[in-house]
């Protein structure tokens, strides 16, 4: 067979370096396209639940959301198990599909069996899924400094300004915020003074959402304009929320600020974000999607961050903590190295052992071809340009270079034994 193939090659020489040449052509186009990433993603291809019941402890938390949404979440084709946790306050639950399943395709049927499941579940409590991305998706991360801004401050233009404009970068699935106080008005009640005045904790509740609220009405026409009547009803500032009244005692209004302090503050955290020890810090963790290119969101996030800048207030500026690019630019340059090195020394090795220019030239023709062949294969299987997959390839080049070596010798022999015997 293998001298079959040998001899329809030797017969048809240009049609061997025109299917040489559309491989390569094709592998180029193939290695342009093929997603970049510094390390292989072997996460399993989930979904993940997420569910809060604030105050709850988890064995409610179990009884009464993770189980039902579990039982539910079975049903659904493709999945190979499901896991979940439940914590004070807080579900989890990650609906591992097969391999072979598209992730939004999967994210469809959990959130179609999410909709039936949500009548199981307590008033008011509203399942989500987790963003599009993978155990290996924090691809960066960056600080805000800014040395004239106190921590609320800095979480509010980290939160309202910076971490929009990033979601919109095409392959970022979420911009997740760490560090600061997220800014809050707090009511502190006096339960003594609520009784006094025999207001209810209820009562007090509904009129703080009844007053942070706009309203519309309807339009009139006077002396040929039209007028379109609204109220106006959004909590400005602390001042604003004192005022609301409550109700009355004894033909006294009473207000909030009667029964009550409020105060401007953050709210409850659970750690701080400490960066090398120089103090608490805010800034975001950008999460890539699924199967996208991880050198070109990254690129795309840089870019992004400086048209943000443009726009941030004087004296703060972006610290970037985490670029997985610089891991990945490396892995690459390291392949490349390897490669022009590897042709080099094949060169000089055939010329000094067969002093002949063309076996070398043969050999090293081998080794595009052989990288664009691999592309194509990658591509096809899914697989993008990690530091596993391009050692491979390394790799393999080597044992294709000794191969070439050992043939180009073995038939130069031949040819030599050929010419001495005719002689």
């Amino acid at each position: 067979m293998i001298a079959r193939i040998i001899h329809w090659s030797l017969q048809n020489r240009w049609v061997v370096l025109l299917i040489s040449a559309v491989l390569l052509i094709v592998g180029i186009i193939n290695i342009q396209s093929n997603p970049v990433d510094a390390i292989p993603d072997l996460s399993e291809n989930q979904v993940i639940v997420f569910t809060e019941w604030q105050g709850r402890s988890p064995q409610i938390v179990e009884d009464q959301i993770t189980y039902p949404l579990v039982s539910n979440l079975q049903g659904i084709p493709k999945v190979k198990n499901i896991r979940a946790t439940s914590m004070f306050g807080m579900s989890f639950i990650y609906v591992v599909f097969d391999d072979n399943v598209d992730i939004y395709w999967a994210r469809s049927r959990v959130l179609e069996r999410l909709n039936y499941a949500q009548r199981l579940l307590p008033s008011g409590i509203t399942p989500s899924l987790g963003p599009d991305g993978t155990g290996v998706g924090h691809i960066f991360w960056y600080t805000l400094q800014a040395k004239n801004m106190n921590l609320g401050e800095q979480r509010a233009l980290q939160d309202w300004y910076v971490k929009l404009a990033l979601q919109t970068v095409p392959g970022v699935a979420e911009v997740a915020s760490f560090g600061g106080f997220e800014k809050q008005y707090q009511i502190v009640v006096n339960p003594a003074k609520l009784q006094y005045y025999q207001i209810s904790l209820q009562q007090m509740l509904q009129k703080v959402k009844a007053n942070n609220n706009d309203v519309g009405g309807r339009k009139f026409e006077m002396s040929d304009m039209g007028y379109i009547i609204r109220g106006l009803g959004y909590i400005q500032n602390i001042t604003d929320i004192e005022n609301i009244a409550l109700g009355s005692y004894k033909g006294i209004p009473v207000r909030i600020k009667d029964v009550a302090t409020v105060q401007m503050g953050g709210d409850l955290r659970l750690g701080v974000f400490d960066e090398n020890g120089n103090g608490e810090v805010v800034g975001g963790i950008v999460v890539m999607r699924y199967g996208e290119n991880a050198d070109k969101v990254i690129k795309a996030v840089k870019s992004k961050m400086s048209d943000i800048q443009k726009g941030l207030p004087d004296g703060v500026s972006f610290h970037i903590a985490y670029d997985r690019s610089t891991l990945i630019e490396a892995a690459i340059h390291n392949i490349q190295s390897k490669l022009i090195e590897e042709m080099i020394i094949v060169a000089i090795i055939v010329i000094i052992f067969l002093f002949h220019w063309r076996s070398a030239l043969n050999i090293i023709i081998q080794i595009p071809i052989t990288i664009a062949i691999s592309f194509i294969l990658l591509n096809l299987f899914g697989i993008s340009s990690n530091i596993m997959s391009l050692t491979g390839i390394a790799l393999a080049i080597g044992v294709i270079v000794d191969n070439g070596i050992i043939m180009s010798e073995n038939a130069y022999r031949h040819l030599a034994e050929k010419q001495n015997h005719h002689s």
